[in-house]
């Protein structure tokens, strides 16, 4: 008899133990749940409005009338001849598509769209031969979204541009090295121009 009831006994308490761990569980759930689902992003977000409102808000860009054109992290894909244009991009930069075909240098497909960017710079950039064509200008970037090009990329572009908008290539060429933004830290990556920006304040030069 002692034997069956501490064996009762012993479930009882198991049985019990059971239910309060339940509860204990459920109110820690509720607690990380309200923690880190709640209180943790908006305490986050909210330093991030007061410490840094632009970067939290996607760098966004905006011409004089006050309009929003892009972000300053988003390339975007200029057309416009009298314009400085960026890289190849294969998604033509739509964010929500990040990526590129990732294709080998002997690739048909790659091959050919070279050879045709190759053909149009001919045709828009003339006084440029094909050697002092920047190789960034011709290739897509890991991400397909990369607003920026080398300065030499900005360099070879003057002469169209200085031709179609009037603008002299000296005036041109201080834009471009009054965009150029130097290494991370001085050590790190390669110095950059990003387009959108150069594009306006190449507008405000083209409308005065």
């Amino acid at each position: 008899m002692n034997n069956g009831n501490s064996i009762e006994d012993t479930e009882e308490q198991l049985s019990s133990s059971k239910g309060a761990y339940f509860f204990i569980i459920l109110r820690l759930s509720l607690v990380f749940i309200v923690l880190c689902g709640v209180i943790y992003p908006l305490t986050t977000t909210a330093l991030a409005q007061v410490l840094m409102p632009s970067q939290a808000n996607g760098s966004l860009l905006k011409n004089d009338a006050g309009v929003v054109v892009g972000s300053e992290l988003i390339g975007q894909n200029f057309t416009n001849p009298a314009l400085f244009h960026g890289r190849v991009s294969s998604i033509e930069y739509k964010a929500e598509a990040s990526g590129s075909n990732n294709y080998a240098p002997s690739n048909p497909d790659m091959l050919q769209r070279t050879k045709d960017f190759i053909t149009q710079w001919q045709l828009d950039n003339p006084d440029v031969p094909v050697n002092k064509l920047p190789v960034d200008l011709v290739t897509n970037s890991g991400s397909g979204l990369d607003p920026h090009i080398t300065p030499g990329s900005a360099i070879v572009q003057i002469p169209r541009i200085s031709n179609l908008t009037g603008i002299p290539a000296t005036q041109l060429e201080e834009l471009v090295n009054k965009h150029t933004e130097g290494r991370d830290l001085g050590l790190f990556g390669e110095e950059r121009v990003n387009v959108l920006k150069l594009n306006m304040d190449l507008l405000k030069l083209s409308n005065k």
